[in-house]
């Protein structure tokens, strides 16, 4: 494991997670220290804490509470993922939400969180002259206005069945730009459509389709801070075929148009 410091702070530290585990690595117990949120940006893993397993995907989020074991797995993924973790202070938790909501553990692709993700990997690469504390800030906002309105869902879902509805999350992520329906993702997963509907959305909490849409906006959010081509340009890129609906999609998911979220990462 690859840990890389981004922005340390007394209340709020920014880190780079890199893994190379494999389905050939033995997971190990290990033990949260700090209050945590982790946006995984590449890669999928197993996550297994308080009882309950998560599956992540590009998009999830792993949450840490101290004293917390847990266990990472990665049985069935591909080797390698990426995750930008932020570290709080008990007492930045204290002033930003009720301790509760930092034992759900994990939670999946969700738009909001999603797309200040991106910008907050942006400012950690250099690529944004946005302050980190502010980005940084504005994530766990949106974080614990998120995971306030979350149940929690008990996973029954065969090893099988989840080890395909990751491989189909991969294969969306990487092929996102293109056009994908149910019958599409069912065919490759070789399941029917009604059952990849269910299972995916047991498995991972979001449908296909909004695991699509959200991967797009999240390619959309990156391509923003740090490309020189047009926002039509960009829509068409990411799989939006028409750019008021990507206008409209982004804007529901930043709570800005996509011309001032590039105007303001890059400030």
């Amino acid at each position: 494991m690859l840990k890389v410091a981004k922005s340390q702070a007394p209340r709020l530290s920014v880190y780079e997670y890199r893994c190379e585990a494999g389905p050939d690595e033995t997971p190990f117990a290990e033990v949260h220290r700090d209050y945590s949120v982790s946006f995984v940006r590449h890669g999928s893993f197993g996550y297994r804490s308080r009882g309950r397993l998560h599956e992540l995907v590009a998009g999830s989020l792993l949450v840490g509470y101290p004293g917390d074991e847990y266990m990472c797995t990665h049985e069935h993924h591909c080797q390698g993922d990426v995750c930008l973790s932020f570290k709080l202070s008990p007492e930045l938790v204290e002033d930003s939400a009720d301790g509760d909501a930092w034992r759900i553990g994990g939670l999946p692709p969700v738009p909001e969180i999603m797309v200040i993700g991106e910008l907050a990997q942006a400012v950690a690469d250099g690529r944004s002259d946005v302050g980190f504390d502010e980005v940084a800030q504005a994530f766990m906002t949106r974080f614990v206005a998120v995971v306030r309105g979350v149940k929690t869902r008990t996973q029954r879902t065969r090893a099988r069945d989840r080890r395909r509805v990751i491989d189909i999350a991969r294969w969306i992520e990487t092929n996102s730009h293109e056009a994908i329906d149910l019958d599409a993702a069912a065919r490759t997963a070789s399941m029917s459509p009604h059952h990849l509907l269910r299972t995916f959305a047991s498995v991972l909490g979001v449908t296909p389709h909004q695991y699509l849409i959200r991967s797009r906006l999240r390619h959309a959010a990156r391509l923003l801070t740090d490309d020189g081509s047009t926002i039509t340009q960009i829509a068409g890129a990411v799989g939006f075929a028409d750019l008021s609906n990507f206008i409209r999609t982004f804007g529901r998911a930043a709570g800005m148009s996509p011309a001032e979220f590039r105007r303001k990462a890059r400030s």
